[in-house]
């Protein structure tokens, strides 16, 4: 098996990573938004929308 973020082979302590530092880079894709689950429930397209636009306005969505 091969490391995700660098394709070296993954080490048992940080699988399925080679290293911390892959497994840091990796975390920080997901919480930059680089990586997304997709989702075809329009409900869930339609939130994202409303979320974004209320972001581009300034404003905070408050949760359902």
């Amino acid at each position: 098996m091969t490391c995700p973020i660098c394709k070296r082979p993954t080490v048992a302590r940080f699988r399925p990573f080679c290293s911390g530092r892959c497994a840091d880079v990796d975390l920080g894709k997901w919480l930059g938004g680089e990586y997304a689950v997709p989702s075809r429930d329009p409900e869930d397209m339609e939130e994202a929308a409303e979320a974004a636009a209320q972001e581009r306005e300034g404003s905070i969505a408050k949760p359902r």
